[in-house]
């Protein structure tokens, strides 16, 4: 049965994180790194999302974030 969508309100702020699978490296080498943070300054632009902070490691990354409009995490 799958997970349950999880609540996603403007306003609150979230801890959102991603692993690779079974833990396996996503960030291979230094160009990996700059293509993501790439992306994720697309995305920040796209979507009404404040980021308050990240990290980024070999295997997963973490952000704390505030959506701008209900179920804007969702996308």
């Amino acid at each position: 049965m799958p997970r349950q969508k999880r609540v996603d309100e403007a306003g609150y702020i979230y801890h959102a994180l991603n692993r690779g699978n079974a833990r396996c490296t996503i960030f291979h080498k230094p160009e990996d790194y700059d293509a993501f943070l790439r992306i994720l300054a697309e995305g920040l632009e796209r979507y009404q999302v404040e980021l308050f902070s990240f990290t980024l490691m070999p295997n997963h990354w973490h952000f704390v974030l505030r959506p701008g409009r209900d179920h804007e995490l969702g996308y």
